[in-house]
């Protein structure tokens, strides 16, 4: 689907014969269309270094693999539904009538104010909060499949250093500066990598590296009295079987980017009741490299948001926020002089 079909269904679309009467929230690589009960994610028609959702037959893969993966520790998944076009009218679910050209996720709705990022907007996160969130990803983390992919540092020097295609956008809109700390990170990623690859290699060996979200950062999650994860990682395994300690840097490196740090410590406290994810004090340096590499990866998303967007409004948001990230992972790399 193109994006002005999402934007007309998302209003005039229909659902069980009703009207949607939706709003659209957008990332990078979906939309997502939020209707009275109902969230309907469609995956954008897009083809990246790190995920392909070019083809029809390829997007209702990634959707059934999505539900699959986020069932594992979410009730709010429900069903991979067609979408047609039907009598000029967009319709989602299933119809005697017309060709499927779209497949979406279908999900509970929740309540957009009780989204983490927001909570933190809001000042409304208590660490009574965070500590039953921290219990909630301690447990699956403790019962999730360990893999064992070896590590390869070329292939984890490509993904830190592939930050370095946001330089001649940082450079034309943000300034030089930034754009050294790119170069910076990059020179100190290789040589930390170099120095603690075994380490890394040994964490993997010994169980830590597990299939688990990928994608666990504030907006992921949705802090009820019982908090619930959602939109992990399906459209690449790499990015989902990893160190647990990377999956706790995208949380932790999140509350710190809120100003959060007494909240990071909390939460990693109260997790490492539960699973003992640092073993050795090397561990506690890999950490920091991690959280410097989870800063350059939304510094990326952000980059590629504001390459996206048409609204200036929305494209000044995003280069704030590519800058914010930028400044956090220069701060993580400067606790660490190799």
């Amino acid at each position: 689907m193109k994006e002005i079909d999402v934007r007309i269904m998302a209003v005039d679309g229909s659902y069980l014969n009703h009207r949607l009467r939706g709003r659209i929230e957008e990332t990078h690589i979906s939309w997502v269309i939020l209707s009275k009960d109902y969230a309907f994610k469609i995956k954008k028609p897009l083809k990246l270094d790190f995920l392909d959702f070019s083809t029809l037959g390829l997007r209702k893969k990634n959707c059934e693999k999505e539900l699959d993966l986020n069932r594992r520790f979410s009730s709010i998944y429900l069903a991979v539904l067609p979408i047609r076009f039907v009598n000029k009218k967009w319709v989602i679910g299933e119809s005697p009538k017309g060709p499927v050209s779209e497949y979406c996720v279908q999900m509970k709705k929740m309540q957009v104010s009780k989204r983490l990022d927001n909570m933190f907007h809001l000042q409304k996160v208590k660490a009574k909060s965070i500590k039953s969130l921290a219990m909630q990803i301690a447990s699956f983390h403790h019962k999730a499949m360990k893999t064992f992919n070896r590590f390869e540092i070329q292939k984890h020097r490509e993904i830190f250093n592939e930050i370095s295609t946001i330089i001649p956008t940082v450079k034309e809109h943000i300034d030089t500066h930034h754009a050294n700390i790119v170069l910076k990170a990059i020179r100190w990623s290789d040589r930390f990598l170099k120095h603690y690859g075994d380490r890394i290699q040994t964490r993997i060996t010994n169980g830590f590296q597990r299939d688990v979200h990928g994608d666990l950062h504030c907006g992921n999650i949705f802090l009820y009295s019982k908090p619930v994860l959602f939109d992990c990682i399906e459209f690449n395994d790499q990015f989902r079987q990893i160190d647990v300690l990377y999956e706790l840097a995208f949380l932790c490196m999140d509350f710190e980017r809120f100003h959060q740090k007494h909240l990071s410590q909390a939460f990693l406290q109260a997790y490492g009741q539960y699973f003992s994810a640092f073993q050795v004090n090397e561990d506690y340096t890999l950490f920091i490299y991690f959280k410097s590499l989870r800063a350059n990866i939304r510094a990326k998303v952000h980059a590629l948001q504001f390459e996206q967007t048409e609204n200036q409004k929305e494209a000044a948001l995003q280069l704030s926020e590519v800058q914010k990230y930028l400044e956090l992972m220069n701060s993580y790399i400067n606790q660490v002089p190799l």
